[in-house]
């Protein structure tokens, strides 16, 4: 009984410590949006400000159009995320119920892509939106995150922990594979699908790398590439660049943590059966 309290008493102090080294980060950051320009870089550093300068974060949200950013942001995430669910829909449902030659060689591939680094295909991507003309606009935003195989993966795992006597009792009731996947799998799939939103929608969020590759003008950045704005020649102006972040991603910890136990619900049942 001692020893399985002290082992409890362990793993609690680890998860603790962990909590910890995730959110100082996250303190550090408001801390930092809250000093004058003088008390960012002094040694050694001071997590509470003299002053509290909430001025920060108006001075921060003029110094570019954040909200031309916003927009574009909102944009993207709504489409992009509508896209994928939809693509994740019909592929995990094709890859878990219907037969068709080749499916689980299929489905290898596509795993197999997800060994390939992003980065890799930053090139080939950015030609190919060339030579259809899209880049600067939206369509090079979205189009190209329109699918996740991740995605496609997690709700086919949970699609087949269904039973298969479901979809057996639909057909005999005269019910067809569209009918059955939107009236009955849909609904089902709940939070798993809510899951898949949600970490499309953060990702869409934060991504940083291919809106600054294929955006040019100013009217067609997202809210991390309009974080450049606080870097210049002269150094960068931390205070401001934190105020800007903390703005940025307070929706998104908003969204998850009214969302959180879906994602757990979601995550846990897909891994039911493999």
């Amino acid at each position: 009984m001692q020893r399985e309290a002290l082992s409890k008493g362990f793993i609690y102090t680890l998860l603790i410590i962990g909590g910890l080294c995730m959110i100082l980060p996250f303190i550090w950051m408001i801390s930092t949006s809250l000093k004058a320009p003088n008390e960012v870089m002094i040694m050694p550093p001071k997590w509470i400000p003299a002053i509290f300068h909430w001025d920060n974060y108006a001075t921060a949200w003029a110094m570019a159009p954040f909200g031309r950013y916003t927009f574009n942001s909102l944009i993207v995430l709504v489409a992009s995320t509508i896209g994928e669910l939809i693509t994740t829909v019909l592929a995990a449902y094709a890859f878990s119920r219907i037969n068709f030659y080749g499916r689980d060689i299929a489905f290898s591939v596509l795993l197999g892509t997800m060994m390939v680094p992003g980065e890799v295909l930053l090139i080939p991507n950015f030609v190919t939106l060339a030579n259809f003309g899209w880049i600067d606009r939206y369509e090079a935003l979205i189009i190209p995150w329109l699918a996740s195989i991740f995605s496609i993966f997690l709700l086919r795992q949970f699609f087949l922990s269904v039973p298969k006597e479901l979809s057996f009792a639909a057909k005999i009731d005269g019910c067809n594979d569209f009918r059955f996947l939107w009236s009955i799998m849909v609904p089902l799939a709940k939070p798993a699908l809510i899951t898949i939103a949600l970490l499309k929608a953060i990702g869409s969020w934060n991504a940083f790398l291919w809106p600054l590759v294929v955006t040019s003008s100013e009217n067609m950045r997202t809210l991390p590439v309009g974080l450049t704005t606080f870097s210049t020649d002269a150094g960068t102006m931390y205070e401001l660049l934190m105020a800007a972040s903390t703005m940025i991603i307070l929706p998104m910890i908003i969204l998850y943590l009214i969302l959180q136990k879906y994602i757990i619900e979601g995550v846990a049942r897909a891994g039911i059966k493999g």
